[in-house]
């Protein structure tokens, strides 16, 4: 799914985080959410209520709560309350940021000071793409293969390469270092580079372990 950037959003300085290992939000991308816990619910309650309704997706780097140094802002593009008191969220991707000094609010959540400048490029059409597409196909078909993921193929090969990468990025079962490094990244042609290296190392340890059994 796309949609429209708002260049025009303002980036304020600070904004509410949402630690959550292996939930990869990338500019231009949009991230469901389930939110139940009662901190969360109340974080989206007050996002929804500020200029941009933004929140800072982070990835946690272990179990004690440290964070990963950058994140990805999004928009809440779309909200539901449900009848059990959940929230049915999507984030719309706008800007990584920089994460600095965070602090627990009165309603449980962390709010958490943050830096844009380095990452304005987001904000733009991006540019560069996916280096060789049809590479890229083939992998992520032998990827997908032995996953065991099914997959419409004609409708990925028709996607912009910005909607392959993000929808990629997001529902592959990457490990949390493999997921910040895509985040990392740096454009489109870069993030598909390492994108296909991570399939490709997959691919290998794969056949490695088939060969063992052999």
């Amino acid at each position: 799914m796309t949609f429209e950037r708002d260049t025009d959003l303002a980036l304020p300085s600070q904004i509410p985080i949402f630690p959550l290992p292996n939930a990869l939000l990338l500019p231009q991308g949009q991230l469901p959410l389930n939110i139940f816990e009662p901190r969360y619910l109340a974080m989206i309650e007050d996002a929804l209520g500020a200029p941009g309704r933004l929140i800072g997706m982070v990835q946690p780097i272990d179990e004690d709560g440290e964070l990963f140094g950058i994140g990805c802002a999004g928009r809440i593009g779309y909200f539901q309350e449900t009848g059990d008191g959940r929230f049915m969220v999507a984030l719309n991707g706008v800007c990584r940021f920089r994460l600095g000094g965070h602090h627990l609010t009165e309603r449980g959540y962390r709010l958490a000071t943050v830096s844009w400048d380095e990452f304005r490029s987001d904000l733009g059409n991006g540019e560069g793409g996916i280096a060789d597409r049809d590479h890229m196909f083939a992998v992520m078909r032998r990827y997908f293969e032995t996953q065991g993921f099914e997959a419409d193929w004609d409708q990925i090969e028709q996607s912009d390469d910005s909607a392959i990468l993000n929808t990629l990025a997001m529902v592959c079962p990457f490990d949390v270092a493999e997921k910040q490094a895509l985040l990392e990244a740096e454009g489109v042609r870069s993030r598909g580079d390492l994108l296909i290296a991570i399939m490709e190392m997959a691919l290998h340890g794969d056949e490695d372990q088939n060969d063992a059994r052999h």
